[in-house]
């Protein structure tokens, strides 16, 4: 009897730990295009990510990049004061992007241009989003806030 109740123990352990390593499994793969890694200007100038690897970059719009194409389509360069990146847009842009201003884009590195399939903007005068905050102020170009 005892040896029944503990083979019956080490069964429900050794199912419990395949199912707790399958949850795992499959909740890696369903997130592996879900996590973007946020970069400044200045790292993807120094270490280029591959064309295929989706990331995010975030920096001030340099003023006067600006280019309004053909349709839909936006060209412009972010900055961090260290570095340039150019930027091409297919979409409609947050009312309350422009020049001067804070912006995080979702895309990838392609040919030296990050081709954006999202661009979002500060959403008030003061605010800024963290990790552009973080990147200026490593730059030594970030101003505080005059409120």
């Amino acid at each position: 009897m005892k040896s029944l109740k503990k083979q019956r123990r080490i069964q429900i352990l050794a199912v419990a730990a395949v199912a707790l390593a399958l949850a795992t499994g499959l909740v890696g793969y369903a997130m592996r295009d879900g996590i973007n890694f946020f970069r400044s200007p200045s790292q993807v100038s120094e270490a280029p990510p591959p064309p295929t690897e989706t990331f995010r970059i975030g920096g001030l719009v340099e003023e006067g990049s600006l280019v309004r194409g053909q349709g839909e389509t936006v060209t412009f360069r972010v900055t961090d004061g260290g570095a340039t990146i150019p930027v091409a847009f297919t979409g409609v842009l947050p009312d309350l992007f422009g020049e001067k201003q804070g912006m995080i884009g979702t895309g990838k590195l392609i040919d030296g241009t990050f081709v954006a399939t999202e661009i979002l903007a500060k959403h008030d005068e003061t605010y800024m989003p963290k990790e552009v905050v973080d990147a200026l102020k490593e730059q030594g170009v970030y101003k505080e806030p005059v409120n």
